[in-house]
């Protein structure tokens, strides 16, 4: 074995809602190059997890260098969990008193709900997901409070929706994500905001109820979110795994319902399918013949457990993203409506200056396809 599949055995245990010590210590026995497993975990947003994993061992299966290292990281994770989620706490409170309604979407949300802890899992952000009507007034809001918009007034008044509309506090890494039904284009079909407002949770975080997704609309969000992103890290396989093995109380009819709402169905059950495959979590008994049925859902699994160890050093090119794309949809000719439909939708890097004018927007239309194709080119397909 390896040096890197020797690192990712351990990783999958230590990700995995089954963890077993002893296991564990077992698996250490292949004697991993503890730089590239920290590496590896780093690369993965895992490294919380083996931390947590290793500090239960004894002291004799990890160098004492590794353990200082991984606390030290560790430590860091925390410290800045923290100071986010302070920030989130008295933000709540101005949206609150300005009438503004925000639900928290992944970060410490995710991580309470997955790992019991709001600081376990790596979080760079914080994720809001508000009504597109009201970006204006939380634009104005954040930016009174000393925030920077990248998308400013203007571009908003004059109907412009980038990926999402970032916040940044001057000279740190704080940052503020507001997400709409609009924002959120890798939903194949339009989120309805006002359902998933009315199915609102509150999840406690650090001694704080916060509002959020209910846990069935979160899963759901995550899996797309996954898919966007190829499911090339581990940490995302392990928000999943972490949600079904402790949600005990999901509606798993809920959890369905709302996927086909959105025509989301094939993506919630691959992030299923890779919980299962990938950490060894149980699919609920009310899943199991969703997941067993789709044959594309399966070899699509394969492939991306495949990739996984690796993925992040070999990126997707267009073809290959392309096509990723259509067959998450499942039949071909929605698969390729959708994958049309996200080619031909520009963000704040295709935007011109001319934020008015209606034969910029359709120039901008135009110039997406051209400036994916340049942008991904010559990324490996394999």
């Amino acid at each position: 074995m390896d040096q890197r599949a020797a690192a990712w055995a351990v990783l999958l245990e230590c990700a995995s809602p089954r963890f077993d010590l002893r296991r564990l210590a077992e698996t250490l026995r292949g004697k991993p190059d503890w730089t590239v497993l920290t590496a590896l975990a780093e690369e993965h947003g895992v490294t919380g997890l083996l931390a947590e994993r290793i500090g239960e061992l004894e002291e004799s299966c990890v160098p004492q260098e590794v353990r200082q290292e991984l606390r030290a990281k560790r430590r860091t994770q925390i410290l800045f969990c923290m100071s986010l989620n302070a920030e989130l706490f008295r933000l709540l409170e101005k949206f609150s008193a300005a009438s503004l309604e925000a639900m928290v979407v992944k970060g410490p949300v995710l991580s309470a709900r997955a790992y019991g802890d709001p600081g376990m899992r790596r979080y760079e952000d914080l994720d809001l997901l508000v009504r597109q009507r009201d970006v204006l007034r939380f634009t104005e809001l954040l930016t009174a409070e000393g925030y920077e918009p990248k998308v400013p007034p203007r571009a908003i008044r004059a109907g412009r929706v980038p990926g999402e509309y970032l916040f940044k506090w001057p000279g740190t890494n704080r940052r503020i994500e507001l997400h709409t039904e609009e924002t959120l284009r890798y939903f194949p079909r339009r989120l309805p905001v006002e359902d998933f407002f009315a199915r609102r949770a509150y999840e406690s975080v650090d001694g704080h109820a916060v509002p959020a997704l209910c846990a069935e609309d979160e899963l759901v969000l995550v899996c797309v979110h996954n898919a966007k992103h190829f499911w090339e890290r581990l940490m995302w396989v392990a928000d999943v795994a972490g949600l079904i093995a402790t949600q005990e109380e999901l509606d798993w009819e809920r959890a369905l319902s709302t996927a086909r709402e959105v025509d989301a169905e094939r993506m919630l059950i691959l992030g299923l399918r890779l919980a299962e495959q990938v950490l060894r979590v149980k699919v609920p008994e009310e899943m199991t013949s969703q997941v067993r049925s789709d044959a594309g859902v399966e070899r699509l699994a394969g492939e991306i457990i495949e990739r996984l160890p690796t993925a992040r050093g070999a990126s997707r090119g267009v073809a290959g993203r392309a096509l990723f794309r259509i067959r998450m949809r499942g039949e071909f000719f929605h698969g390729a409506g959708y994958l049309l439909r996200l080619t031909l939708s520009p963000t704040e890097e295709d935007w011109k200056e001319d934020t008015g004018k209606k034969h910029g927007r359709i120039l901008e239309t135009l110039q997406r396809p051209v400036r994916l194709a340049r942008k991904y080119w010559t990324k490996n397909d394999g």
